[in-house]
């Protein structure tokens, strides 16, 4: 009898500990994997499952119309990708400059490699700006975002026209001021937005994409919390809003990969966060990673009318 008992209380031990499991894997954000913090909180809103949401038919038309019939564009790879830094706690703070928009950026120090170390979007030479130019920091331990944009290591050090901290470890709307930029237009997150090869490579993507448009209203929805818009036509939707691919859309034609993403499409979908690319272009991006499979170019077979816009 009493061996009984004692197997019967293991059982139900062992029960719990699945059941806590399993709860605990339902309620866990995604992390960065490389950094070890997660990537917000779960209810953030860069880690929503959008697949029910309803459709919001006035921003889907005005996407179709302001693209037309075009497929979409992985920004992908060493000329496109954002790289990121990951730096450890150790990783000291150096001052920064901000020559832009230094009354909505969050004041240095930012700890920030050196020029001999860091990885700058676009450039191999830190001291040279030609485009976007971001620096993204992941610091571990403290699980601190840093990310600054329009950056070049000069003879005083960094100088950026605009930067943001962000906690990962909190939801991040409501960590900056409304009407704030950030290294994004939209005001976001850029890290949160990125498809990071580690995770590809390990199973599924578990939260939205960015993406950007040629054209935005003067306006913004959540999760932006600001407007970059400079058109004024009836086809800008405004900064912010998300699109999920639609359900039905056939994705057996593609291969593993390209599945991820689009699986990913379809329950966390993407958000709007700058203005980029030429007419009727409509990018999404991701790290800078020299692996890339060649098979990421399929998704540029994914029309633009497989998308929907949803509420937010």
């Amino acid at each position: 009898m009493r061996l009984l008992a004692l197997i019967a209380a293991v059982s139900v031990a062992v029960v719990s500990v699945a059941a806590c499991a399993a709860r605990s894997k339902k309620t866990t954000s995604p992390t960065g994997g490389e950094s070890g913090c997660p990537l917000f909180t779960p209810d953030d809103a860069w880690n929503a499952d959008v697949s029910g949401r309803a459709v919001n038919t006035t921003w889907t038309n005005q996407i179709n119309a302001l693209l037309g019939a075009v497929n979409i564009h992985p920004d992908f790879g060493a000329r496109y990708g954002i790289p990121i830094n990951v730096v450890p706690a150790s990783q000291p703070a150096v001052p920064i400059t901000f020559d832009k928009y230094g009354d909505e950026s969050d004041p240095g120090p930012y700890p920030f490699p050196g020029p001999g170390t860091v990885k700058v979007e676009g450039t191999s030479d830190p001291a040279k700006c030609d485009g976007d130019c971001h620096v993204i920091a992941v610091q571990q331990g403290s699980c601190m975002l840093y990310e600054a944009w329009a950056c070049h290591y000069g003879s005083s050090g960094w100088i950026c026209g605009t930067g943001a901290k962000w906690d990962l470890k909190r939801k991040s709307t409501g960590q900056r001021p409304d009407d704030w930029t950030s290294a994004d237009a939209g005001g976001l997150p850029i890290y949160a937005g990125l498809a990071r090869y580690e995770e590809v490579m390990a199973g599924e993507i578990t939260h939205a994409i960015r993406f950007t448009l040629p054209c935005t209203a003067p306006d913004r929805v959540l999760p932006a919390t600001h407007r970059a818009g400079h058109c004024a036509g009836p086809n800008s939707p405004p900064m912010g809003i998300r699109v999920r691919l639609k359900a039905n859309y056939d994705i057996g034609s593609y291969g593993p990969v390209a599945q991820k993403f689009l699986r990913a499409f379809k329950k966390y979908g993407l958000i709007l966060a700058d203005n980029g690319g030429s007419r009727s272009t409509f990018y999404f991006q991701s790290e800078d990673h020299p692996s890339w499979p060649r098979e990421i170019n399929d998704l540029k077979k994914v029309p633009v009318s497989a998308f929907e816009a949803v509420e937010p």
